[in-house]
């Protein structure tokens, strides 16, 4: 929904301390330095225009309570602590780039006494099952804000859906998409705003841009963090069963399995031609929780490898793990760290934040001892694994690190712009694709793909 701007109050945002940034941080030594340097450009930025300092809140300071990151449970403190002098809260992620002049000047067009909902415009070109195939008749029919351009709430409107947050919760316990879901929960079926297009939340690279207008750019994913780590630091597990063994293995064999160092297979059948481990825990149809955490055991034993890096996966992942490594190397080992693609459940009442299984977990090796000496377990053997290690997570106060190249569902199931931006890590089902494409299309290195054309050649002649 585009809406016209109307120049009313034109003078009404001309200062800093008209806006509160909030930053979507994390609770990760590397997550909290990005955050702090975008806190420090922001500040700096109003002292060179002469303005007194903004406020600047780093989100996973706010309060004690991990499931901030949705938003929502974190609008009645924002809203009482800052919308009595503020008019604006303008929400950034950690590599979104601000120029403040700019964005000054978008918010002064608009009356500020108004709902707005300000941001830039995402869509979905058909039903997806991360949104729950939601408008499936007409997708493209509702817009929601890319994050990462940056996005706003007017006061009015921040206050209003405060209020509603404490007698009205979201119908879904899940959260799985924020921007859509926030969108969605703004609209109110109709009753609420919709977005409202801002051009100049720009989305492109800032390297690639000639930023003119933009009062935002968007940094790219992968921060240089010095070295990736060794491929012999990361130790993977997959997770299989003798029913998959003749169609799901083959394709992880076909893929991305060369380029890791030392992996097993674990199945509720010994194949020694595949080769996979039995670890005596029957198969479940689902769940799969007691299979995880005798695989957590028998990485935290040493037995089997002293790599600081365990990555458990699904025997339908497709994951590049050189992407892997470079992203690992922005992490410390020595902090309990579990980073993937980020969900939640039942946030908006004390729940839990969790790291889907099928794009991949990975755990540091003192992640996966404190787990264990945290006492966790499964309720039941199909009891789900990545949920069950999410509230064991949140129980232990050790926090779920969130990275948007993990994917839970397939290419087709995520906006292109977005991809198109990514060096994705992982996809998950092979449900209606062909697996190889997928992965030699998107997860495939170029000079893997020089390789391997050159290899093929070789073989040819």
């Amino acid at each position: 929904v585009c809406t016209k701007f109307f120049p009313l109050f034109l003078s009404s945002v001309a200062e800093v301390q008209d806006v509160v940034f909030v930053i979507q941080s994390q609770k990760n030594s590397y997550h909290t330095h990005r955050a702090e340097q975008r806190r420090t450009e922001l500040l700096h930025q109003a002292q060179t225009l002469n303005q007194s300092s903004p406020d600047v809140v780093l989100l996973h300071k706010l309060s004690d309570y991990d499931g901030n990151w949705s938003i929502l449970p974190a609008l009645p403190r924002l809203a009482s602590q800052y919308c009595q002098t503020s008019l604006w809260i303008v929400f950034l992620e950690e590599e979104t780039n601000v120029n403040l002049h700019n964005l000054l000047q978008v918010l002064s067009k608009f009356n500020t006494r108004k709902e707005w909902f300000l941001g830039r415009p995402l869509h979905d070109d058909e039903p997806t099952i991360i949104h729950h195939y939601a408008f499936s008749e007409d997708p493209s029919s509702f817009s929601y804000p890319d994050f990462m351009a940056g996005w706003a709430l007017s006061c009015p409107l921040a206050k209003r859906t405060a209020e509603r947050v404490n007698y009205e919760p979201p119908k879904s316990d899940f959260t799985i998409d924020l921007q859509h879901e926030i969108a969605l929960y703004i609209w109110e079926e109709g009753r609420g705003p919709a977005l409202t297009v801002v051009n100049e939340f720009c989305s492109e690279l800032q390297s690639l841009s000639l930023t003119g207008d933009c009062a935002t750019t968007i940094n790219t994913f992968l921060s240089a963090c010095g070295n990736p780590v060794q491929k012999e630091d990361v130790f993977v597990a997959v997770k299989t069963c003798q029913r998959f063994h003749g169609d799901r293995v083959p394709l992880v064999k076909q893929t991305w399995e060369k380029d890791a160092a030392s992996l097993e297979y674990y199945s509720d059948f010994t194949d020694p031609y595949i080769p996979t481990i039995h670890l005596g825990v029957p198969n479940t149809e689902r769940g799969h929780c007691q299979k995880t955490f005798a695989i957590l055991k028998r990485f935290a034993s040493g037995v089997v490898t002293q790599a600081p890096w365990l990555l458990i996966v699904d025997d339908d992942t497709l994951i590049s793990l050189p992407r892997l490594w470079r992203l690992l190397g922005c992490y410390d080992p020595n902090e309990a760290v579990s980073v993937g693609e980020r969900y939640g459940y039942g946030l908006s009442r004390d729940g839990y934040s969790y790291i889907t299984g099928g794009g991949g977990m990975v755990f540091s090796r003192v992640a996966v001892q404190n787990i264990l000496a945290g006492g966790c377990g499964c309720h039941s053997s199909d009891a789900p694994d990545d949920m069950v290690l999410g509230m064991c997570l949140t129980t232990l106060g050790l926090p779920v690190t969130h990275s948007p190249l993990f994917h839970q569902a397939r290419p087709q199931d995520y906006v292109k712009e977005l991809l198109a931006r990514q060096s994705p890590i992982s996809f998950h089902k092979h449900w209606n694709i062909n697996p190889v494409a997928v992965y030699q299309h998107w997860l495939k290195e170029p000079n893997q793909r020089r390789a391997h054309s050159l290899t093929k050649t070789r073989e040819e002649l």
